[in-house]
């Protein structure tokens, strides 16, 4: 079998730098050409990475593309992915997989009948801080998880991106923009999640855009800003999931757990570094040694300082998945779960009623240090 498998992308926004700026980390997977709706976008992001611009259908045609990489907005990701499928090729998505279950069941239908794999964002769960927090829990550190808050609390995305509007319409919001980072880790920890409630609200009808180029722009708001959350995971545990675009300042931290023998302090789960903290009955809060995770180095300069940015690590996983014919930690399965819990939320804002979630998932794979260099090309 190959060692290597080509990358198509298709979306040449943002998102597409962080890709491509990226894979050139991993081995296993090399980008061959990007396709957008946009052809000026997708030939500007080409002559960036010295790769070919290519047409949607060319790009599906491509016998030099093995997995497709789905880069698209939220709204536009199913009929993508489905494209993307029913091409033969197999398929890798940002976040969320789809907007709803219904979707998300047909493309994993799909994906068996050609047998085909697929994979899903987010990845950041892989990180080095996430990983020693798995470990953590996997030795029994902290004993049997009971339960444990989470918070994922700002102001919005109006005051920095160029064009916030999809972020306030149903299929965006907190929720599940970035409602599958904090979903996804909590299913690394915990396991799969059993039912859920929540309350959801927004604060107004309408946002002001204070990010260039359209400063001033009023946008209509016409999804839940803000959820209380409550997961009930299969094991028992429960943990508060607190999700809002209507928060100015805070002291909530991004998440704990709390077990039988101990409470464990994780950083954002959006990110793959940073401090891990440990409390043993009776002990202060102590923050844990940090291992030598290659996704949890330093790597890249933002305006908090230098922090570890591994993205693409999910699909690089894929891709030795693949060739390895073992379980892909990103899966269509988990993703799918994922959707499911979030749509569920939202639905029980709105039904004023617990939802019993309809799929379930294994935990995924443990990445430890071995593992995760594995993923790397050497220096």
């Amino acid at each position: 079998m190959a060692r290597s498998l080509g990358i198509g992308i298709i979306g040449a926004g943002n998102i597409s730098s962080t890709y491509l700026n990226l894979a050139p980390l991993f081995k296993g997977i090399k980008v061959q050409a990007i396709a957008d709706i946009n052809a000026a976008a997708a030939q500007h992001r080409a002559g960036e990475h010295g790769i070919e611009a290519r047409s949607m259908d060319a790009l599906l045609a491509s016998d030099d593309v093995d997995i497709v990489v789905n880069l698209t907005v939220p709204d536009a990701h199913f009929d993508v992915s489905k494209q993307i499928l029913s091409a033969g090729k197999h398929l890798y998505s940002e976040k969320p997989l789809t907007l709803s279950l219904k979707d998300g069941l047909e493309l994993q239908k799909l994906a068996e009948k050609k047998k085909l794999k697929a994979g899903c964002a987010p990845d950041t769960f892989l990180g080095g801080a996430h990983q020693l927090a798995r470990k953590l829990v996997d030795d029994g550190e902290v004993g049997t998880i009971t339960s444990g808050t989470a918070h994922v609390l700002s102001h919005g995305m109006e005051h920095w991106h160029p064009n916030p509007d999809f972020f306030f319409r149903p299929g965006g919001g907190p929720i599940l923009d970035l409602g599958p980072y904090y979903i996804a880790n909590l299913v690394n920890l915990i396991g799969p999640v059993r039912r859920v409630a929540a309350l959801t609200s927004m604060a107004s009808t309408t946002r002001t855009i204070s990010s260039l180029p359209r400063k001033g722009e009023v946008i209509d708001v016409t999804t839940p800003t803000t959820i209380q959350a409550l997961l009930e995971f299969a094991s028992g545990a429960t943990v508060t999931l607190s999700a809002s675009w209507d928060v100015w300042a805070h002291h909530h931290p991004n998440m704990e757990l709390y077990g039988t023998d101990g409470s464990i302090f994780l950083p954002d789960p959006n990110f793959f570094g940073g401090e891990v903290k440990l409390a043993k009955p009776g002990k202060k809060v102590k923050p844990v040694k940090a291992w030598s995770h290659p996704f949890g180095i330093a790597n890249q300069k933002h305006a908090a300082g230098m922090m570890a940015n591994y993205r693409t690590a999910g699909l690089a996983d894929m891709a030795a998945a693949i060739i390895e014919g073992r379980d892909i930690r990103c899966s269509l399965e988990r993703a799918l779960h994922g959707v499911d819990v979030m749509v569920s939320i939202l639905r029980s804002g709105e039904e004023k009623k617990f939802i019993d979630i309809r799929t379930s998932c294994s935990r995924p794979e443990a990445l430890g240090i071995k593992d995760a260099k594995s993923l790397l090309k050497k220096p």
